[in-house]
């Protein structure tokens, strides 16, 4: 059963892809409060890759190291930083710990190629990243709302979406 942790995955990644990881800058967790202190800035264990190589990332880790099993795709909103960070999540088919490979988008243009002709299994991961944060996956074979209707605007995930409904209209506290 492999063991990999996320520093031998980086190692391997680093090794075998030159070019491939990105170096994990700081991120901060919230916007700073207006008083008291902001919370310490969040660095990355896991593999940061170029978000235009993360084809590249993923099929190493099914092809070479046996991580064939994309479970999980999710978006994480860093709206201080300006930035979407996407966490891929693999496992190893003969189980094991799962591992990680995190990219990178500017929130102005958040694209990143499509994992969907290479695991069918990312088809609806990616839809709903790109019905609920506005993600655009470049190649993918049908892209569009899997969630909201056709006709809702904006991307309700986002940390920045204006709270709307019975329950925040005309409030003030």
């Amino acid at each position: 059963m492999p063991n990999l942790r996320a520093e031998d995955l980086r190692a391997l990644l680093g090794r075998d892809l030159p070019g491939l990881l990105q170096e994990a800058y700081p991120l901060h967790l919230a916007p700073p409060p207006a008083h008291g202190h902001a919370p310490p800035p969040f660095t990355t264990a896991d593999a940061l890759v170029d978000a235009d190589r993360i084809i590249e990332a993923a099929l190493y880790l099914r092809d070479t190291l046996g991580y064939a099993f994309l479970s999980d795709i999710c978006v994480v909103d860093y709206l201080a930083d300006g930035v979407f960070e996407l966490v891929y999540r693999f496992y190893h088919v003969e189980g094991g710990p799962s591992l990680a490979l995190k990219a990178r988008v500017p929130r102005e243009s958040p694209q990143v190629p499509s994992l969907t002709p290479h695991w069918p299994g990312a088809n609806f991961h990616e839809r709903e990243a790109f019905d609920l944060y506005g993600i655009t996956f470049v190649g993918h074979p049908f892209l569009r709302r899997i969630y909201m209707w056709d006709e809702f605007e904006g991307f309700p995930m986002r940390r920045d979406f204006p709270k709307q409904g019975d329950k925040y209209i005309g409030e003030e506290e």
